[in-house]
């Protein structure tokens, strides 16, 4: 799928357009201070005129987001579910709560867990990070910000946030086992307070790794391209990076193949021996005394071409 978040400067149409274009299987709308993506009706329209499902909803719980459907935050969450309900989408994507948001935090894991028995739509809490100021590591987010420490029935894994936080993507997947329900691809280099976002294979995440891992393990939840491409300079810049990121996502999570033995084959052999063409058989020849040129091969039939 393809959050709406990858097309930033854009708008939410932009997604579907774009998704629709390069082949994507659906959208996930980050709801935000764009009209577009808080307009159900719209967004109706968008998914049907595009042939683009609405997947999933991302609920407006950033700090860009703090003031869009109201400040209370229970109340993002019911709208993010009604939302959901409406379009069809299968899951919502939330943050844990700000620390400063006490009753919220406080309230956040029975609360959801309570939303979640009243819908069958998934409520996918993230994994988020902690910031360095100057010499100390603050942490934003509570009850906490490694959903490893709670009791989340569903979760989403972002490989961006892995990064920030310094989290071993392979082991949370892990470890998470059948809660992982909802993955947010992406890449970053980590080591610094930047939430890169980076196109997938362009960073020091275990991308790659990862998918396969979830390929070979019959993962069956959503997989979002969660990407920046602010910095691409036009649309045809940014569908490269968005067709290359959906390129990466699908040749790495393809099912693996297996050897004579059934014994799963390394996915990188595999692509070597696809690209490898098989070397055209030998042609025999030979020239009389008059010069003659006689093709020893006619008499066993035509070449595959149809010549002599």
């Amino acid at each position: 799928m393809l959050s709406s978040a990858s097309v930033y400067p854009e708008k939410t149409p932009a997604a579907f357009e774009i998704a629709a274009k390069l082949g994507y299987d659906g959208v996930e709308v980050l709801v935000s201070s764009d009209p577009a993506s808080q307009d159900i009706d719209l967004l109706r329209r968008l998914s049907d005129y595009h042939q683009m499902p609405v997947t999933a909803v991302h609920s407006p719980c950033l700090v860009l987001t703090q003031r869009v459907w109201g400040r209370d935050p229970w109340g993002k969450l019911v709208k993010s579910k009604e939302m959901a309900e409406a379009l069809g989408a299968k899951a919502i994507v939330v943050h844990p709560a700000f620390r400063w948001q006490r009753e919220y935090a406080k309230e956040f894991e029975t609360g959801v867990a309570r939303m979640q028995d009243e819908t069958d739509v998934v409520f996918a809490v993230e994994n988020m990070y902690p910031v360095r100021v100057r010499d100390r590591e603050v942490v934003p987010y509570a009850p906490s910000w490694n959903p490893l420490d709670r009791d989340y029935a569903d979760v989403t894994l972002d490989l961006s946030h892995t990064a920030m936080s310094g989290s071993d993507a392979m082991d949370m997947a892990k470890r998470l086992g059948a809660r992982l329900s909802h993955v947010h691809v992406a890449d970053g280099f980590g080591g610094q307070n930047l939430d890169e976002h980076l196109i997938p294979g362009r960073g020091r995440q275990p991308v790659a790794e990862l998918l396969e891992y979830l390929a070979a393990d019959g993962y069956e939840g959503q997989l979002v391209l969660e990407v920046s491409t602010r910095k691409a300079p036009d649309r045809r810049a940014r569908m490269r990076e968005l067709a290359e990121a959906l390129a990466f996502t699908r040749l790495h999570f393809a099912r693996p193949t297996t050897d004579a033995g059934g014994r799963p084959r390394d996915r990188r052999e595999h692509i070597a021996l696809l690209r490898r063409r098989p070397a055209a058989p030998p042609r025999h020849f030979s020239v009389d005394p008059q010069g003659t040129v006689d093709d020893q091969d006619a008499d066993r039939g035509r070449d595959a071409d149809g010549d002599h």
